[in-house]
């Protein structure tokens, strides 16, 4: 009986053997890059809590900036065609990933060659760099303290720092409502998409979508100056942010629950505030109400979880923008909102890191089968 165990035993032991066999180098190395992800995301949300992004602070970001706007003066010539700018527009585009790309690339390649511990160290970096959880709060919180210290002018100075919109002629209901506006929209942008993207190809892919971000953010407008030439910029970014918008406002909506759970015992006996169901009514009836398909996703879950009207007509460069408005004036917005709408944030972004962790985590695990 003993022999006829080992022998079993053995006839395993040589089938896993073939099987490993099978696998291959290729299947080490998977694990190997698995695994370095998932301390690279680890560290770079750790980082990112603790540290934001310190002002005076070299930033990939700030460098992406730089080229675009470099790019952009050698590229775009008021007189040229509509076509032409378009032309141009484009081969901004591939300039601009293939340098940032291939920069993160290969200088990843050599770091990780050189030793894994460094390899890691690089790209925990460029994973921390890549994130604006702490950064957005922080910034969005100045407003709201300005505004609790009545003091609108430094409130309207602080929200044109997170805005793109012209904020002379806003009064504190319109700041306020503004930050809040800018923290739904970059839960996405800012955390969600990035967490996404640096999940599924590492330090490289988090670049590339950063990269089509700061164009986007440069030169994707539809005014006279950038329509044509930032058509291609704009529409990459639509589509790099189609799944992690509407995936955030599904992380958002849940985040909600986890808000009303957990918020101050007066805030939760009002049933106006972080009430999922109007949540996700909204985002049913408003998830469409702006000229971009992706930044009324998780507005309008915002809006409907505490009981605000967004958006609305705005001024950019001194030209009144009409919009259609996001949610139900239920009750009017209020400084406190801005630290609500930040509480929603960080909830969406602590489940999309669980979610994160748990897919590596479990192909990690299937491999090693």
């Amino acid at each position: 009986m003993g022999a006829v165990q080992c022998g079993d035993a053995a006839v395993r032991a040589v089938q896993r053997t073939a099987e490993n066999e099978k696998k291959g180098p290729k299947g080490g190395e998977e694990m190997e890059i698995l695994v370095n992800r998932i301390w690279c995301l680890s560290i770079g949300v750790v980082l990112d809590l603790i540290l934001g992004d310190p002002q005076g602070w070299p930033h990939p970001v700030r460098l992406m900036g730089k080229l675009c706007g470099s790019l952009e003066k050698r590229l775009l010539k008021e007189t040229d065609t509509g076509e032409r700018k378009r032309r141009f527009g484009f081969l901004l585009v591939v300039l601009m990933l293939a340098i940032c790309g291939g920069v993160t690339c290969i200088g990843l390649i050599i770091v990780y060659h050189m030793h894994r511990a460094a390899g890691i160290a690089l790209e925990s970096i460029l994973f921390y760099q890549m994130l604006s959880m702490k950064d957005l709060k922080k910034e969005s919180m100045r407003v709201c303290e300005a505004l609790q210290a009545k003091d609108v002018e430094q409130a309207r100075q602080a929200v044109s720092m997170i805005v793109g919109r012209d904020t002379a002629c806003l009064d504190e209901s319109g700041i306020a409502r503004a930050a809040v506006e800018t923290v739904a929209e970059n839960t996405s942008d800012g955390v969600i998409a990035p967490l996404l993207y640096l999940t599924l190809g590492g330090a490289v892919l988090g670049v590339v979508y950063k990269t089509i971000n700061t164009m986007d953010s440069m030169i994707g407008y539809k005014s006279e100056k950038y329509l044509d030439f930032g058509r291609y910029a704009a529409g990459l970014d639509d589509a790099a942010n189609f799944l992690p918008s509407r995936l955030a406002a599904c992380l958002m909506l849940v985040g909600t629950i986890l808000c009303k759970l957990t918020c101050r015992k007066e805030e939760r006996k009002n049933t106006l505030l972080y009430n999922v169901g109007q949540g996700i009514r909204m985002y049913r009836r408003d998830r469409l109400q702006h000229a971009s398909p992706n930044s009324a996703q998780t507005e309008a879950v915002c809006a409907g979880a505490l009981g605000l009207r967004l958006a609305g007509d705005a001024w950019y460069f001194g030209s009144r923008v009409e919009k259609p408005y996001i949610g139900d004036a239920l009750r009017p917005v209020e400084a406190a909102d801005i630290r609500r709408a930040n509480r929603l944030l960080y909830a969406a972004s602590f489940l999309m890191w669980l979610c994160c962790m748990g897919a590596m985590t479990g192909a990690l695990l299937w491999l090693k089968s």
